[in-house]
């Protein structure tokens, strides 16, 4: 008997999953791409008349975090227009069949590099066991426990989604205020450095002696005696006496 009741236990949890991966997805797309300054990004999707769409977005990186985004009909109506936000959600049911347009513009930006996060799904989710909205009578126990807990990984799905989102946007964030303060502390650095050299100079201009130089000082020259070099040597005019007279 010990044995018994978690081989069934084990039973209805393979069921469990297998109802899980049978249950219907509806069409879409879920995408991250970059959205380079004076651009618009435009995707296309086929929607059936009468089918349900929704379009959820959010700018992870870059400027403010905003960007223009509106959706068109296949006449070319603009059924959705936002200017400059950050994230939105929009739903709508199609009233024409033919090729849906949304486009995401940052064209009014000069520098600022984006990335954007969207995730468009088309039609009505499925119900995850078959005739689920015709039965009459009630849900029996595993069956009520299948909703349950298809219900909560949806919303798992849909948190695991928001929380990747905030991580990679705060992640960003993170990144650019460390260059930021890098390189505030690079030009601080530097502006440091060149207030010291320049108060080490000019303390040393206050300590250095400087004499005063005078005309006189610069025209003064060794005495050197001058001596003719034309000079004739003396001659003897003339003798009288014991005497001789020299002259020059």
């Amino acid at each position: 008997m010990g044995s018994a009741a978690p081989r069934s236990a084990s039973v209805l949890l393979l069921l469990l999953l297998l109802l899980l991966l049978r249950a219907e997805q509806p069409r879409g797309a879920e995408l991250t791409f970059e959205l380079p300054d004076n651009a618009k990004q435009c995707f296309h999707e086929e929607v059936e008349q009468g089918v349900k769409f929704s379009l959820d977005y959010q700018v992870i990186t870059g400027g403010h975090y905003d960007v223009d985004c509106y959706v068109e009909d296949p006449q070319g109506n603009t059924i959705y227009r936002e200017t400059k936000k950050q994230y939105d959600s929009f739903t709508y049911r199609a009233e024409v069949k033919g090729v849906y347009q949304f486009c995401f513009s940052n064209e009014f930006s000069t520098f600022s590099h984006k990335t954007v996060y969207f995730d468009f799904q088309v039609g009505d989710e499925p119900p995850i066991l078959p005739d689920m909205g015709n039965r009459v009578t009630a849900l029996t126990q595993m069956e009520s426990a299948c909703v349950t807990i298809h219900e909560a990984l949806k919303t798992v799905i849909d948190s695991q989604t928001h929380y990747r989102l905030r991580e990679a946007q705060d992640r960003a964030r993170a990144e650019d205020l460390n260059s930021r303060v890098s390189y505030w502390s690079i030009g601080e650095t530097i502006a440091l450095f060149v207030v010291s050299f320049s108060q080490v100079l000019l303390l040393k201009s206050f300590f250095t002696e400087k004499r005063p130089i005078t005309l006189a000082s610069c025209s003064r020259a060794p005495h050197v005696p001058a001596w003719n070099s034309s000079r004739r040597s003396p001659r003897r005019v003339a003798q009288g006496g014991g005497r001789t007279m020299l002259l020059w």
